[in-house]
């Protein structure tokens, strides 16, 4: 029997990459270790902060089978699956499932913005090819496809998916899904504008920037108000992380300059953790006139920072 989805942190690992864009994996089991030395409760390998759109299939084989290996059963695999191709993304399934993931995050087929009817049914062929629980990561601004509650739950109902990634800024997606299901379906945070609001509704757990990032913070945050029920204690830890989420989610949020989301984690972690180089273009590092501020930020939530 497939292992039931997981409740808590999920950090994003990220796909280290050579300054010719080539893969590095001799650096990603120092990071997958970082994060799990920082108390997730799962890894995502090949979300979006994995670069997947910057692969081809076969490199993204190469990444989860690596990853996978490298965790090692000691936290709960979320493998990114997706691809536009429903044939492409049953294959990548198979595959996630064949190395020993425990779930899969599928985000619904972009840039041709297929109808819902469309979507659900591209959903509902990779669970005829898989045995473990996929979560749909919804994500309208990268995808121009929303999935609406009653979607959700009729695949739901109907065995084809365990749960929903939602990063949706209007945190009432996540409860009215947790509302209807008595909070049986997994819901977990998607972005984290909404972390706070829906993991105080009951959301499952928390998959997003934050606890890619920092994740041993998310996790205080996580255990105050899930476990501990201390929503004093929550406020005053989501005081300290929300200038780090706002720093982030700059240029996302305003479609525009400053900040890029992936630029910041990228460069965050190279200076609290193991180095794991820069992003693959179009998207570049981070601009020196930002570091400053990360790194206060990143101070003021107790990590060491190595500033050069």
């Amino acid at each position: 029997m497939p292992k039931p989805l997981f409740r808590g942190v999920c950090a994003s690992s990220v796909t280290p990459f050579r300054p010719d864009d080539s893969l590095d994996l001799d650096r990603l089991g120092p990071h997958l270790e970082w994060l799990i030395q920082e108390r997730v409760d799962a890894i995502s390998p090949l979300g979006s902060s994995g670069e997947f759109v910057a692969m081809e299939c076969d490199d993204r084989k190469r990444v989860l089978a690596a990853a996978i290996s490298k965790i090692a059963g000691r936290v709960h695999v979320v493998a990114g699956t997706h691809d536009y191709s429903t044939r492409r993304t049953q294959e990548l399934s198979q595959f996630a499932e064949a190395e020993g993931a425990d779930s899969l995050l599928i985000v619904p087929p972009y840039y041709m913005a297929p109808t819902p009817h469309q979507v659900m049914d591209h959903y509902r062929r990779i669970a005829e090819k898989v045995s473990i629980p996929i979560l749909v990561y919804h994500n309208i601004p990268l995808t121009s496809v929303d999935l609406k509650t009653e979607h959700l739950l009729k695949l739901y109902e109907e065995g084809a998916i365990g749960g929903v990634k939602m990063s949706n800024p209007e945190p009432d997606r996540i409860c009215e899904l947790l509302q209807a299901t008595n909070g049986q379906f997994f819901v977990y945070a998607g972005i984290d504008t909404v972390a706070f609001e829906g993991l105080c509704h009951g959301a499952a757990g928390w998959i997003s920037g934050i606890p890619s990032t920092v994740p041993s913070a998310a996790k205080d945050l996580y255990n105050a108000i899930a476990v501990e029920g201390d929503l004093v204690k929550a406020r005053a830890l989501w005081k300290k992380l929300a200038p780090l989420m706002r720093l982030q989610f700059q240029a996302y949020h305003s479609r525009g300059e400053g900040a890029h989301w992936f630029s910041t984690m990228k460069a965050a972690l190279n200076m609290i953790g193991p180095p794991v180089g820069d992003p693959a273009p179009p998207i570049l590092p981070l601009p020196d006139s930002i570091r400053p501020t990360l790194i206060r930020l990143l101070k003021d939530l107790g990590y060491q920072v190595k500033e050069a």
